[in-house]
């Protein structure tokens, strides 16, 4: 479990595929402390760290990441870090298993002030999953729904969110993966599943 309180920032720096699967080369801050079998949310994606090098740490993506997540798109770029909750922390954000759901566009992004605010379209078959002042995860942020449309969903960032994430660096036409609300998940099945 994770908490979208992004602790890091690291740098994808190669992928490589091999048969199905696919192998990650992530820069991380130099004081992190990780070790192989460790958890790590890497732009919301939940990866095990297979080795760790001084600079780097490696992980492996199964078929079923590379088509949910902007990893399919072999993009190297910036992205969010987060090590997994312990038992007795803080749950700083809202709770987020790094299992993303889609991948989504930025639409637009305009500034109010030191804010800025995110347009983001999604896959319409998720629309049941946001509402208003609901929680979602972008890019492994956690962040709270300003308004909700069958396609699409806006959220505010922050300076401090603008300032300590990838996100400060999005812009129109952007891909980010998104992780719906698991309560709402779990609750859009039990009704489907009673109908």
């Amino acid at each position: 479990m994770f908490t979208g309180i992004v602790q890091g920032i690291g740098r994808v720096e190669a992928i490589a595929r091999h048969r199905e699967l696919a192998r990650v080369q992530v820069s991380r801050p130099a004081k992190w402390k990780i070790k192989p079998g460790n958890s790590v949310a890497v732009n919301g994606v939940c990866l095990t760290v297979k080795k760790v090098t001084p600079r780097n740490f490696f992980a492996e993506l199964m078929p079923e990441t590379l088509k949910r997540t902007t990893f399919g798109r072999g993009t190297l770029e910036a992205v969010n870090l987060e090590s997994a909750l312990g038992v007795g922390e803080e749950l700083g954000g809202h709770w987020t298993t790094g299992h993303v759901d889609a991948v989504g566009k930025v639409e637009r992004v305009s500034k109010r002030g030191p804010v800025k605010i995110f347009s983001i379209s999604f896959p319409k078959k998720y629309a049941e999953l946001i509402v208003p002042q609901g929680s979602i995860a972008v890019d492994g942020v956690s962040l709270t729904v300003i308004e909700a449309k069958p396609d699409s969903f806006t959220v505010s960032l922050i300076p401090y969110t603008l300032a300590k994430t990838t996100l400060g660096e999005r812009q129109a036409e952007d891909l980010v993966n998104l992780e719906f609300d698991i309560l709402a998940k779990y609750l859009a099945r039990l009704v489907t599943r009673r109908k």
